[in-house]
Formats: C-alpha cells, structure tokens, sequence
C-alpha cells in the first residue's frame, strides 16, 4: 500500500499549496483550472504551455507550477476537477461493483469531466509524466475506494479493476469501437459489473 498512497499523493498534492501553512485561494486555483481547460481544449496537452496558461488565468507562471507542480499535475487536475470520489464503503459489499463500474462510466459519460478524461487518457499513451498523473488518478477513483472498505491487497484488486475499466474507456470513448462505442449506460455497467465484483470478493 505505500507505493499506491504515493502514487494517490500526486493528485492530492494539487490540493494544498506546500508551505506557508495557508490554504491556496479558491478562485485563483479556479481561474487557473478554467484557463488550462480552455488551453488543453483549443491546443492540446503539448502545445499549450504554463506560461499562456498563466497569462490567460492573470497569475504569474511560477505560481500554476506552486499550485500544482507541473504542466502534467495541472492536466490532471483539469481532468478531474468535476469527478468525485465514490464512498464505496457506504455501499453494501455486493453492489460495490456495480457502483464502482456505474460512477466511473458516467463520469466518463458527462459533459463536465468526459472529454478531459478522453483527452488524459489519450496523452497518456505518448506522454511518461503525464501516464504517472494517469496513474495517480486511478489510484485516487480506483484503489483508494477500495481500500477504504477495509478490503487485503487493495493495490492488486484496484489494479484488475483498472484493466477492467481502462479498457472498456479505450474502445468505447477513444477508438469508438462498435457494437461498444453505442451500447447504452445499463447495458455496459451490467455486463462489466459482474467481473468488477469478482475482483473485490475473490480472497
């Protein structure tokens, strides 16, 4: 679990502004995230730089990198700003997998969050830092849920459940793969959720 914690901490970095002991401005961190959404939107993850993103925001550059460390942390933070982590531990143990399948595929169905989680996922694949912050991203929506509910090698059953999911997100929402890419919600969740559940009860 301290791998998984460290991975998880790299999103959650982007939460506090390290030192001085005082909490980050709201609205600053706001302007800086809708700044960056419009800027990965127009011009994607390489050609939009911290610096216009700043501009855009009207903050200096060194103070996006203070809030959230680098250009990849600020994509992922852009990503996720709309996608709550599920309380899979108020869930009774044998509807965890299908509430685990069902608020991450509507995540991905949402106007709010679904094209940066497209876009994240998609750099991902050519970009090391920006599948680390992928990474720590799925360990944040994924193992830690999952570990809350008390459950042994959280790590190992979030990462099955990972291949699961990221999977499914691949050919439906990135390559668009029929019969999948038009299957509606219920039916995904249903015929996904079965093999989610087996991950969280197998000893």
């Amino acid at each position: 679990m301290e791998a998984t914690q460290d991975t998880q901490g790299r999103v959650e970095a982007a939460q506090s502004v390290p030192g001085h002991g005082g909490p980050r401005s709201a609205g600053t961190r706001r302007a800086i995230l809708d700044a960056a959404r419009s800027a990965f939107a127009a011009q994607g993850y390489d050609r939009a730089t911290i610096r216009s993103i700043a501009a855009t925001a009207g903050v200096d550059a060194s103070m996006v990198m203070r809030y959230f460390e680098s250009k990849a942390g600020l994509f992922a933070a852009v990503a996720t700003a709309d996608v709550p982590v599920l309380d899979l531990a108020a869930v009774p143990p044998d509807r965890r997998g299908e509430a685990l399948v069902r608020h991450l595929i509507e995540r991905w169905e949402a106007p709010a969050s679904g094209d940066e989680l497209m876009l994240l996922l998609r750099t991902a694949v050519t970009s090391g830092e920006v599948a680390t912050q992928l990474q720590a991203v799925l360990a944040k929506l994924i193992v830690g849920p999952i570990a809350a509910t008390g459950a042994a090698d959280a790590d190992v059953r979030g990462a099955l459940v990972q291949s699961q999911l990221l999977g499914v997100a691949l050919c439906r929402y990135v390559l668009r793969q029929e019969p999948l890419a038009s299957l509606p919600i219920e039916h995904v969740v249903a015929s996904i959720a079965p093999s989610v559940q087996r991950y969280l009860d197998t000893p």
